[in-house]
């Protein structure tokens, strides 16, 4: 009976303890953050020198390469030249992206005329034409599919609309790759027979929602009917998603909410809001809580830092799961305070303390707070 007790005893408090640093970090966040909607310029300049910090480092790098003879025996920049920093290649993509929004967002700031310089050291046309014949090399029709690819699309897009001549230029020299992206998706998606629904890179939803947003400032008609095509056909008979099950240990991504904030860009907002119901009935209509913050048990480890980052894709998948549905939908409170919350947690873990995080979760802060993907109605 003692034994038992003590059980007891230890799990409550690990529970309370558990409960404290949830508490603990979102206080903090909020300290920092107080209004979670608020987005200066000097939060703008913590999040670019992240990535200025990165983009052009090229060790330590986690290379994913296919190697065909002894001429694909190369360091990183000799590879990929436009991307062969901040750790891995996807990473490198999505901070050269943070450069772009951050300098069209605040084209004044301290940070730009740094930005500016690494953006035009990287996206030349000879690095480009690199990359592009490095990714039609024989073996590598896999490479970085989905989640690289669809951050790729996610630059060309934000040059695409940003009406500046630097940013024509850059748009013109990506775009060889940009249509090689295109014919390695259009060739993999018809194929595909089922999702990938895990919540690290491979995971489908993610990379559908980044295409589909990729489609509106490309307007490629038939893109567009393929990625909606394939986003139905995945998912719009799904039912009672397993919320339970999140997070597994290393997951960036929610299984869940990614494949939600899919639909609500392919659904009418009635039709989503009654899709929602069945497939995430766990969404509280009273507000209460129904979806925690995670804590990292170790920032510093490459792997187990992805649940920071799992904080912040939530929080925005959630904002745009509320933009879809109805005003006057009774679920929007439990699903606002829940991103809120997820924001102040994921935000608070954007240090720059550990590399491993650093080289990336400066670009999910971003997406997160300047509200990219939800279209302005």
């Amino acid at each position: 009976m003692g034994g038992s007790l003590r059980l007891k005893y230890l799990e409550m408090k690990r529970v309370l303890c558990l409960v404290f640093l949830l508490w603990s970090v979102g206080a903090a966040a909020a300290q920092d953050h107080p209004k979670a909607a608020t987005f200066d310029v000097k939060s703008a300049e913590r999040f670019a020198r992240l990535a200025l910090a990165c983009v052009h480092k090229e060790f330590p790098n986690h290379i994913s390469h296919t190697l065909n003879s002894d001429a694909d025996v190369a360091p990183p920049r000799r590879l990929t030249p436009a991307f062969y920093g901040c750790y891995d290649w996807h990473s490198s993509v999505h901070g050269h992206w943070l450069l772009a929004r951050l300098t069209r967002t605040f084209p004044d700031a301290p940070f730009v005329p740094a930005a500016r310089e690494a953006l035009k050291q990287s996206l030349t046309a000879e690095n480009i034409q690199q990359e592009s014949a490095y990714l039609s090399g024989q073996g590598r029709a896999s490479f970085e599919r989905p989640y690289g690819l669809a951050w790729l699309l996610q630059l060309a897009a934000e040059l695409r609309e940003w009406d500046d001549p630097q940013a024509k230029e850059m748009s013109a020299n990506l775009r060889p790759l940009e249509l090689v992206v295109l014919e390695r998706l259009n060739t993999w998606l018809p194929k595909l027979s089922n999702p990938v629904r895990i919540g690290e890179h491979d995971q489908t939803a993610f990379g559908l929602g980044l295409m589909l947003d990729y489609e509106h400032a490309a307007g490629d008609d038939k893109f567009a009917d393929l990625v909606i095509s394939r986003a139905k056909k995945f998912y719009f008979n799904d039912k009672n998603c397993p919320l339970a099950y999140e997070p597994s240990g290393e997951d960036f991504l929610s299984p869940c909410l990614a494949e939600a904030d899919v639909m609500r860009r392919v659904l009418p907002s009635h039709e989503f809001a009654t899709w929602l119901g069945a497939f995430l009935p766990q969404i509280s209509k009273s507000g209460a809580a129904w979806l925690q913050p995670v804590v990292s048990p170790d920032p510093s480890d490459p792997k187990l830092a992805h649940l920071d980052g799992l904080n912040l894709s939530r929080a925005w998948m959630l904002n745009g799961i509320a933009s879809a549905l109805p005003k006057n939908d009774k679920r929007l409170p439990a699903i606002e305070s829940a991103a809120k919350a997820h924001e102040q947690a994921g935000l608070a873990a954007v240090t720059g303390e550990h590399y491993e995080g650093g080289h990336w979760l400066g670009s999910f802060a971003v997406y997160l707070v300047t509200r990219r993907g939800i279209q302005v109605h």
